[in-house]
């Protein structure tokens, strides 16, 4: 006969819902009883049976995380702060990636959606609102938005992290700044916007090669840049800026003195290249827990709470990439 959960209940003096609320890792119980209840479970080789567990609450205790790349240290990252912040309220977190695909992404969320989801966090490379006009389940936008669409969202300023990367490569004495322009999305947009404001100030004119948002796009992108003679790159992200420092070393040039590079986003290895990478640093961890938080206070509720944008301030990151010795006059 399969041991049920009032069983554990049973034999540690506790009720049904606190050895549930323990077994979900939920807040409302002390490390202590959890960990009893958990050893208990182990024990009698408790299994959760999901399927009554859902009909009986009506919910599955699952969140949807739909991404463009898990290849990407940032939305790697972010889905580990996910993982951590709702996880004292019981939920666990499904992820899918739509590999930059409105298609597929659109598939991903069908697929979450008729697997009875809780909610959704998105970043979507969507670029119609429409695609999300039948969504009826409680989700949320993060790090990139959706033209036309009234949405929930947590991300960064990407128009200040534009500025902020191209007014230090300024700084550093650079005249002639390109930027590695990532795929047609919100974030590369607001970047764009930074990077142009920033030279606008200092009177110095744009240069802008398309580049997408990977290694081997930034690798090319910088191979047909190097013609131009820039002495400063603003990449859209690390994973682009690790490519163009890659064509830029091919070519026997020095970075920083022929070339100073600067990324965003701050990936966790960016500090161990050669040449450490200089970025600006979006706060992946604070992203997770925001996102989290406006989702938990969605989720399961008639009466929905108005929408809110959540938006966190970047922070440069100085690295051997982009510091000169001297700035140049």
């Amino acid at each position: 006969m399969p041991v049920r959960m009032k069983d554990i209940a049973r034999d540690l003096g506790l009720s049904p819902m606190a050895v549930s609320k323990a077994l979900r890792n939920h807040k409302d119980i002390g490390e202590e009883t959890k960990e009893r209840v958990r050893k208990r479970a182990a024990e009698l080789n408790y299994r959760m049976d999901w399927v009554a567990r859902s009909m009986v609450t009506g919910r599955t205790y699952l969140v949807g995380l739909v991404v463009p790349d898990l290849m990407q240290s940032f939305f790697a990252e972010i889905a580990n702060a996910l993982t951590t912040a709702l996880a004292p309220a019981g939920y666990h977190l499904v992820i899918a990636h739509s590999n930059e695909n409105a298609l597929d992404e659109a598939a991903n969320i069908e697929l979450l959606v008729s697997r009875k989801v809780d909610g959704l966090i998105i970043a979507s490379a969507q670029r119609h609102a429409r695609a999300f006009k039948e969504l009826k389940t409680p989700y949320i936008l993060i790090d990139r938005q959706v033209p036309g669409l009234e949405a929930n969202f947590v991300g960064t300023r990407n128009e200040d992290i534009g500025f902020l990367a191209t007014s230090h490569l300024i700084e550093q004495g650079c005249k002639r700044i390109a930027h590695l322009k990532g795929p047609l999305i919100s974030t590369t947009e607001g970047r764009l916007e930074g990077y142009r404001r920033a030279l606008k100030k200092h009177n110095l004119s744009p240069l802008v090669e398309e580049a997408g948002h990977d290694d081997a796009g930034g690798y090319q992108a910088m191979k047909r840049l190097l013609r131009k003679k820039p002495d400063g790159v603003f990449c859209f992200n690390d994973p682009v800026a690790a490519g163009a420092m890659r064509a830029i070393l091919e070519a026997r040039l020095s970075v920083p003195d022929d070339i100073a590079i600067i990324g965003a986003a701050n990936m966790h290895y960016a500090d161990m290249f050669r040449i450490p990478l200089s970025t600006v640093d979006q706060d992946t961890r604070a992203l997770g827990e925001e996102a989290a938080r406006l989702l938990l206070a969605r989720m399961g509720r008639e009466q929905r709470p108005p929408l809110r944008n959540v938006v966190l301030p970047p922070r440069l990151i100085a690295r051997a990439s982009s510091r000169r010795r001297q700035g140049r006059g």
